[in-house]
């Protein structure tokens, strides 16, 4: 692959994981997952799980780290919100 379609890729892959960042950090600090859609969480969990399979199919390392990223946040406000909706 050239550098452009390289940097694009990684661009994409950053843009991708650090896109739940600020509500991760958000429902850690205030613990507040009233406004959260669960049903929305769990199918971008699948989503996101779907990826990083896809990712270790294709043996795309940037796919796979970037995804696990996005998996690791998005497991963070999954877990909170299943606590806290009990």
């Amino acid at each position: 692959m050239n550098f452009i379609g390289e940097f694009l890729g990684y661009l994409a892959g950053v843009g991708t994981a650090i896109a739940f960042l600020p509500q991760t950090i958000k429902t850690i600090k205030e613990k507040n997952v009233e406004s959260l859609s669960l049903t929305s969480y769990i199918i971008y969990f699948i989503g996101v799980v779907s990826w990083v399979l896809y990712g270790a199919y294709l043996h795309s390392i940037q796919m796979v780290i970037f995804n696990l990223i996005s998996l690791i946040f998005t497991s963070i406000i999954l877990v909170m919100i299943i606590k806290n909706k009990r």
